[in-house]
Order: C-alpha cells, then sequence, then structure tokens
C-alpha cells in the first residue's frame, strides 16, 4: 500500500501562481485540512522517510489519510525540535504510531527520552508500572533510549521506551539475579543457581545463544555478574562446586566469541580471597579497566576485594582489600574519576580517588565519620550505589539519597559532596529498594515484595 492514498492536481483553489514547483514552499492534504511548510523542514525527518519523500514531489499536493491534529504535532516537533504544549492531550502510544508512519518516530524519541534531559534535583516518582504474577522483581536492565527490562520470578516483562508498550516471557530460569540490556529487545541473563549465560531475544521469547565456562574439573557455572563495554560482554562465573571462579570476555562484534579468560581462580585449602566471585563488574572507559568487585561474609566478618583488570595484559593492575567497613556495594564514576561504595557497618558513602590507580587506597568517608567505627551492626546492609553522570545515588531502606560535588578543589581532599533526599515527602519511607537504574531522562526503582516498577521523571517533563 503507497503510503499517501494519492495526489491532487493543482486545484483546490490553489494556482501555478500559488504553488510553484521550485519554490520551497510545500503544501500538503492531511485528512482534509492543507499545512504548509518547507522542504528544509520536511527534510528534517531524514533522507529516507516519507515525509522527506514528499518534499521532492513538485506540482502536485499530495493526499494523506490520517489524522490532522498529531500531524500537527509531528510538523511542530519537525519545526523546532520539541514537541508543543498541545501534545499532552494525546496519549504518547497515538504519537508513538503516527510517528512510525511518518518515520519520525526517532525525531519523537529523541524529544522525549533523550539522556540529556535527566533532571536528578527535580525527580520525582511519576508512574508505576505493573507486572504480571506474584513475583518481586530480582533484576532489571535498561537501554540508553529508556526502554526498560524487569526480571521477575522466570518471567521477563519488557517496556518500549514510551513504557506502553509491554509484553512478558517466560524463560528457563526460576529466578533471574543478573541481567544486562544489550539492545531494546537483546538482554544477557544469568542467575546463581541455573548454569550458563544466555542471551535472550525477549521481542520473540527465545534464547539466542547460551555461553557456559568450564573449570578443570569441568562442572558447570553459574553467574554472578554481567557488564559491557562498547565492544565486549563480561561475565563472572562461579564453578557449580564453588571451587573455581572466573570473567570471562565475550566479543559483541562477533558472535559472543569467547576472547579471552581474567581472573581465573582455582580454590585450594582457605584462600579466602581466591573464593570469592566478582559480583559486580563496570567498565571504566577512560582508563580502559574493568573494575571487579566481590564480597563474603564469614565468622571473622564481611570482607572482600575490588580489583581493576588491563585487558590487554589479563594482569589486576590495582587491589583494593577491604576489611573495615566493607562495601554493601560499590561503583566507580568517569564523570566523577572516582570510586565509591556504601559502607556495610556504617552504612555511610565512601569516595576514593581513581588517579591514584596503583598506589595505597584511602577512603574518604562522605557522610558521619563518626559511623566508621564497627560496632557490629550492619547498617548499609541492602543498600545499592551507582553513579550516574556527576552525581552518586544511594538506597537507604525506602530511601534514594543524592550526593552532589560543591566544586571547590582538585585533590580528593578538597572536594565537597552534599546530600539531598530524593523526590518528595509521598515517595520515601516505602518499601526497601531493591534495584534502581537509569534510562533516557528516567530512573527506574523496584522494591521488595512489591509487584510494579516504578519511574521516576522530572515533574516538568511528564507527558
Amino acid at each position: 500500500m503507497p503510503p499517501f492514498a494519492g495526489s491532487h492536481p493543482l486545484s483546490h483553489g490553489f494556482s501555478r501562481n500559488h504553488i510553484d514547483s521550485s519554490s520551497n514552499i510545500v503544501t500538503i492534504d492531511v485528512g482534509g485540512q492543507l499545512f504548509q511548510t518547507t522542504k528544509q523542514t520536511l527534510k528534517q525527518s531524514g533522507s529516507k522517510s516519507f515525509l522527506s519523500q514528499i518534499s521532492n514531489l513538485d506540482g502536485t499536493i499530495p493526499f494523506i489519510d490520517r489524522d490532522p491534529e498529531i500531524f500537527s504535532i509531528l510538523l511542530s516537533l519537525l519545526r523546532t525540535g520539541n514537541l508543543p504544549s498541545k501534545a499532552k492531550t494525546f496519549d504518547i502510544q497515538d504519537l508513538v504510531f503516527e510517528s512510525q508512519y511518518y518515520g519520525v518516530e526517532h525525531l519523537l524519541l529523541n524529544s522525549q527520552a533523550n539522556p540529556s534531559q535527566f533532571e536528578p534535583f527535580d525527580l520525582e516518582k511519576s508512574l508505576m508500572l505493573p507486572l504480571s504474577g506474584r513475583d518481586s522483581p530480582t533484576a532489571i536492565s535498561t537501554t540508553q533510549l529508556g526502554s526498560v527490562q524487569v526480571a521477575h520470578g522466570c518471567k521477563i516483562t519488557s517496556f518500549d521506551w514510551s513504557l506502553k508498550r509491554k509484553s512478558t516471557i517466560l524463560t528457563q530460569f526460576a529466578g533471574i539475579d543478573s541481567m544486562l540490556s544489550l539492545s531494546p529487545n537483546v538482554v544477557a541473563a544469568g542467575a546463581t543457581d541455573f548454569s550458563g549465560l544466555q542471551i535472550i531475544d525477549v521481542s520473540k521469547g527465545f534464547v539466542k545463544e547460551t555461553l557456559n565456562w568450564e573449570n578443570v574439573t569441568k562442572s558447570g557455572s553459574t553467574v554472578q555478574a554481567i557488564g559491557a563495554s562498547n565492544e565486549y560482554l563480561f561475565t563472572s562465573f562461579e564453578s557449580a562446586r564453588r571451587n573455581s571462579n572466573c570473567i570471562m570476555i565475550y566479543d559483541l562484534n562477533d558472535g559472543f566469541r569467547a576472547s579471552a579468560e581474567i581472573g581465573h581462580y582455582e580454590i585450594f585449602g582457605a584462600e579466602l580471597d581466591s573464593a570469592i566471585p566478582a559480583t559486580k563488574l563496570s567498565w571504566i572507559p577512560s582508563h580502559n579497566l574493568l573494575m571487579a568487585a566481590g564480597s563474603h561474609s564469614g565468622p571473622s566478618g564481611v570482607c572482600g576485594n575490588i580489583r581493576f583488570w588491563d585487558l590487554r595484559s589479563g594482569n589486576a593492575v590495582w587491589e583494593i582489600k577491604e576489611n573495615v567497613d566493607c562495601f554493601a556495594d560499590c561503583t566507580v564514576s568517569d564523570d566523577l574519576s572516582a570510586i565509591l561504595k556504601v559502607g556495610v557497618h556504617s552504612g555511610e558513602v565512601f569516595i576514593s580517588d581513581l588517579r591514584n590507580i596503583g598506589k595505597e587506597n584511602s577512603w574518604t568517608c562522605l557522610g558521619d565519620q563518626r559511623k566508621v567505627v564497627t560496632n557490629g551492626k550492619k547498617e548499609g546492609i541492602g543498600s545499592k550505589i551507582e553513579s550516574h553522570g556527576n552525581q552518586v545515588y544511594c538506597s537507604k531502606g525506602g530511601n534514594l539519597e543524592l550526593w552532589s560535588e560543591v566544586l571547590i578543589g582538585s585533590s580528593i581532599k578538597d572536594r565537597v559532596f552534599r546530600k539531598n533526599s530524593m523526590g518528595r515527602a509521598k515517595d520515601s519511607c516505602g518499601n526497601k529498594i531493591t534495584h534502581f537504574s537509569f534510562g533516557g531522562n528516567k530512573m527506574f526503582v523496584t522494591r521488595k515484595d512489591q509487584q510494579f516498577l516504578e519511574v521516576w521523571q522530572s515533574s516538568v517533563r511528564g507527558f
């Protein structure tokens, strides 16, 4: 079927004097309503789009059998790059469907879910997306432009960037512990009680590939953590017998070919350090290093390590051993050039300068220094910490803290951070936060024993 029903000859009150084939003005009839714009405006939609093709028609008025009111909104989008205020009278899904018809969905997406529109100080809970079944979320993953996947029980539920299109698939897992979006339709998923890493097409509901690692005893292996760079997929495996672990590196541009293996430890006797698999993997683009962190709770308390791996040599170039107030969670920020953790005992946020790689590590407490002294309590257990841009986010119980740097000096000791409580009073004191992640201009949050996904966004950008 052609994209438009037909075209009018030069009639309808328009003479050749008004519609010159050499003119820059284009007239379009949409659903019986005439619109005039310029060829340059239509070409903003992209060289291969339907509207760009219309701009090349001379001497005719094309007729398009579509809704003229929505077309006027999309025309404003082409002219300014933003939706007019009257767009809020329409359902976003109607705009998505029409933008797909005209070939301008990428412009709509850019205006509504661009990461540059993320406003950390204006975030508030704006939407709750229900999940099917009785299982609470165990993992979430997001894409840069705001589509999101949620693992709950044996299921994965996906929402597109508009959060209006929802689909749910069943998996082979009893429960998913780690998940990472590789594209809006493909995720890598694994569990601590199920062998192998699965690459799953969530749009079609099938496993594209299963990646496994075997140690010297040829036993199966479970997934402890997943990470990625632009080129590689990183997976932390632990053998089913829990007597070895390693990090596998797969080439994203070569069909998930195993390209290297780093951090391979075979456990002998009471070597506790080698018994700790990495449970968090983060790529650091500015240093071309992979951060791998893991911790263990034993009779002597919680201990762990944070290692930084050079993929080219396969060696750890820096290791931080955690014995006093070990991390409950940790992250790394390229924008802040820092490593951050939340202490399992104190529950306080700490920072260490990433520029000191190779030197003796020194943590600086951003919160209450008095809590650092171990008192047997574990106030930080279950807390999560992530960085996004130049901000640091930390969950404590049912609340979220936002840590922001106040620029004063250049050294880590001169750096000053201030804490802000996120959201409004109505957003706080809910069930314990289990996961949070960022995509597009939104933040996504899950809570213990709740079967929905919270969407946080700017109050002035809500559609």
